[in-house]
């Protein structure tokens, strides 16, 4: 039997934040900036009602959410062409480079916990902006 190194073990306490590229408020969980992860983190993504993150992709970085409480509209593909509903209990897998942009159409408050294959949720994100302007002539100012 080997040492363990348990040196970097850790625990994230609630009610730390901050606001990611996506435009939306994160609870900072275990990630690069909190814990030092290298391969994975996960963090809460609570959306109020009305709200939309910006078009993105995340380079070479797979996605994994699932939907604590609430319901969401998650569009996806190159050109935001699809649109899957999302209810509390479901997991979504949005495999890497795959353009998406949670909205909440719902008029009620969901949460998200999301995990990605990288050390930061940050890492890799590729903003789309045109991708915005077609969510923005489909749904209206948000």
């Amino acid at each position: 039997m080997s040492l363990a190194n348990t040196s970097r073990f850790a625990v994230v306490k609630p009610g730390q934040t901050y606001l990611g590229k996506q435009g939306v408020v994160y609870g900072a969980g275990a990630s690069k900036e909190t814990v030092g992860a290298e391969k994975i983190c996960m963090n809460v993504m609570p959306m109020p009602p009305g709200k939309r993150a910006k078009a993105h992709y995340h380079d070479k970085i797979e996605t994994i959410a699932y939907l604590l409480e609430g319901e969401c509209a998650v569009y996806y593909g190159d050109g935001l062409e699809h649109r899957v509903m999302v209810q509390a209990g479901d997991h979504v897998f949005c495999p890497a480079d795959v353009p998406h942009a949670p909205s909440n159409e719902s008029g009620k408050p969901c949460t998200w916990l999301v995990v990605h294959s990288a050390g930061s949720d940050q890492e890799g994100i590729v903003m789309l902006p045109e991708l915005d302007k077609v969510l923005v002539e489909k749904l209206g100012a948000a």
